[in-house]
This record gives C-alpha cells, sequence and structure tokens, in this order.
C-alpha cells in the first residue's frame, strides 16, 4: 500500500489567513521567527528565521464531535506553497517520537490504534493502520504537547 503524508488544505490556510481568527474565533497572533522549530503545517517546512508566522488553535477535522480534538499549530505568516504529497517521512518531523493514531471516515479515533511512535516507523505503522478500511486516515500528533503535525492518507 501507498501512503501519502499531506499538510493542511491550501483553501483552509487562505481563509485562516484572511480572517485572522482560529477554530474558537479568536484572533490569529503573529509573531517573528527566532528559530526553526516552529513547523508550519501547510507548507510542512520551517519559516525562516526572521521571517513571520502565525499561532492559532485549530481543528483539522470537518465535523465537530467529541473526538475533534483542538489544539495549537503554526503556520508561515506569508503564503507558502503546499509540498507535494509523497510517502516520504517530512524532513520537519524532527522529535524522537511522535502520537501516530487513526480515524475513521466519520471523523472518530479508531480505538486501539493510537501510539506514541519512533519517527521512523511512522510510516510504516500508518501503512498497517490504513491496511485496515475502517480506518480513513491517519493524524500525526506531538508526544510531548499533542499538537496536529499532519494527515497521512491512502496514496490515489
Amino acid at each position: 500500500m501507498n501512503i501519502e503524508f499531506v499538510g493542511l488544505p491550501s483553501s483552509q490556510v487562505v481563509q485562516i489567513r484572511a480572517t485572522m481568527r482560529d477554530a474558537y474565533g479568536l484572533p490569529v497572533e503573529t509573531h517573528r521567527a527566532e528559530s526553526d522549530g516552529l513547523p508550519c503545517r501547510h507548507c510542512l517546512a520551517f519559516p525562516q528565521k526572521g521571517s513571520d508566522f502565525l499561532i492559532l488553535a485549530h481543528r483539522p477535522f470537518e465535523r465537530q464531535n467529541a473526538y475533534t480534538e483542538t489544539g495549537p499549530i503554526f503556520l508561515c505568516a506569508d503564503e507558502c506553497a503546499a509540498p507535494r504529497r509523497s510517502s516520504e517521512l517530512p524532513a520537519f518531523l524532527k522529535s524522537a517520537q511522535y502520537i501516530v493514531r487513526g480515524y475513521t471516515a466519520d471523523e472518530r479515533i479508531s480505538y486501539g490504534t493510537g501510539q506514541v511512535t519512533p519517527t521512523a516507523q511512522i510510516p510504516d505503522y500508518a501503512e498497517k493502520l490504513l491496511s485496515n478500511p475502517d480506518i480513513a486516515f491517519v493524524d500525526v500528533r506531538s508526544a510531548e504537547n499533542n499538537c496536529y503535525h499532519c494527515r497521512i492518507k491512502r496514496a490515489p
């Protein structure tokens, strides 16, 4: 099975930048990048040192239910390009481990799928999860802070 790592959809990012409002309707914060530790969830890269970035609460789901997690994310303040969809582990995933969890088509956690996974093992674990037809997508989150990082889907 082929998988692909995907960032936030460009249409969502354009809307966030246009409204400057987060998932709670609160103003998006703008800050200056002092280091490369704040990966953009759209381009899946680090804003350049000295450039502006955004901090906001985000819900990477289309609907709301009891499993709809919201958390802080970072975005480049200026327009950035969506990455080419790839099965390669994104370079911005630099921590030793992440929470990797499967979700059903109705955006509910698939119980028993969430685990703290060593970064190098994320592609293999995602392939295993996505081999189950009940799992529609897999999310990668920070193991330390539970922040959303990216989504993994079956490649077309």
